[in-house]
C-alpha cells in the first residue's frame, strides 16, 4: 500500500535516490524517520525509546461536502495521507519563528543552517541530519552567531521564546491546539500566525492553521485554477475557506492539511519525492 507523507516541515531532506529522511527529538530520544520505497521507518539513534514519534492520518472522506468539486477531486487523488506530528514543541516554535517574513524556500534554508550550525547532529541513512538547538543552547549564542547564519532578524524572538519555554514549557506541553496557540502569543514577537503554525505542527491539529497563508492559497489555486479565488490582497480567502467546513473542525483540518500535503509530499514508491 502506497504511503503518502506530508513533507511541509523544513527538516525533511531528499537523498539522491529519492529517499526522504528527517531527525526529530521525541522525549529523551533522537530519532531518524525515513521514507523509502518499502515504506516509513523510525529508528532511535540516541537516548530513550519511550516516546516514539506519532503520525497524524488524514482521510479525504472527511473533506467538507461544500468544497468546490475541482479542489475536492484534486485532493482526493492523494488518498489517505500521513504527517509526522512534531514531537518537540520547542522545534515547532522555532520553526514557526524562522518562517516569519521570509519566503518558504528561504525559511527552509535558514532552518537547516540553524540546526546544522548550532543544533545536534545524528547520522541518517544518507549522511548527517541535524536537530534544532535547545533553548539553553539558544540563550548562549552571541549576536554574531545569529547574524552568521542570516537569523539576525529572528534573534530577539528566538531568545524570548527560549526564555519563556524554560519557564512555561512544561505547562504548554499538555494543552490542546486552541489553548496552546493562545498561550504562545504571550512570547514577545510571536503573533497569532506564528503561534497557530507552531501549535498545529506540535499537536497535528490543523483546524486553526492560518487558512489564508500563502502556501494554502498557492496550492489551492494550482489544484483548482478555474475557481474564482479571491485576489491575494482580498481578505475574503480565509473566511471563504473556513465557511466550507462550517463548525466541523475535522473537515477544516482535513481541507487545510490535505492542501498543504498536495504541495509538499513524498510517496513510499518515490514517484513524487519531497522537495529538496
Amino acid at each position: 500500500m502506497t504511503t503518502i507523507l506530508t513533507t511541509d516541515h523544513p527538516a525533511w531532506h531528499k537523498a539522491a535516490d529519492g529517499t526522504c529522511s528527517r531527525a526529530v527529538r521525541a522525549g529523551s530520544g533522537l530519532w531518524v524517520v525515513t521514507l523509502e520505497r518499502e515504506g516509513l521507518h523510525m529508528t532511535c539513534a540516541h537516548g530513550g525509546e519511550e516516546q516514539k514519534p506519532a503520525l497524524a492520518i488524514t482521510d479525504p472522506a472527511a473533506l467538507p461536502a461544500a468544497t468546490p468539486a475541482a479542489l475536492k477531486d484534486g485532493l482526493s487523488v492523494l488518498g489517505t495521507t500521513h504527517r509526522l506530528t512534531n514531537p518537540w514543541l520547542w522545534d515547532a516554535i522555532t520553526t514557526a519563528i524562522l518562517r516569519q517574513v521570509v519566503r518558504a524556500e528561504q525559511a527552509r534554508r535558514l532552518y537547516r543552517k540553524w540546526c546544522a550550525h548550532y543544533g545536534t547532529v545524528v547520522e541518517g541513512p544518507h549522511g548527517r541530519l541535524a536537530i534544532a538547538p535547545t533553548p539553553e543552547q539558544v540563550l548562549e549564542l552571541t549576536d554574531d552567531q545569529f547574524a552568521d547564519i542570516g537569523a539576525k532578524f529572528h534573534r530577539s524572538a528566538l531568545q524570548a521564546a527560549a526564555q519563556d519555554y524554560q519557564k512555561h514549557g512544561h505547562r504548554w506541553l499538555g494543552m490542546n491546539v486552541d489553548d496552546l496557540a493562545a498561550s504562545l502569543v504571550s512570547i514577545p514577537r510571536v503573533g497569532p500566525w506564528t503561534a497557530a503554525a507552531a501549535a498545529c505542527d506540535y499537536t497535528g491539529d490543523f483546524s486553526i492553521y492560518p487558512h489564508d497563508d500563502l502556501a494554502v492559497r498557492t496550492w489551492a489555486a494550482k489544484i483548482a485554477p478555474s475557481y474564482p479565488w479571491p485576489d491575494k490582497k482580498d481578505k475574503g480567502f480565509g473566511p471563504l475557506w473556513a465557511s466550507w467546513a462550517g463548525t466541523d473542525r475535522t473537515a477544516l483540518h482535513t481541507l487545510t492539511l490535505s492542501t498543504l500535503t498536495w504541495g509538499s509530499h513524498a510517496r513510499a514508491d518515490l514517484e513524487d519525492p519531497c522537495s529538496t
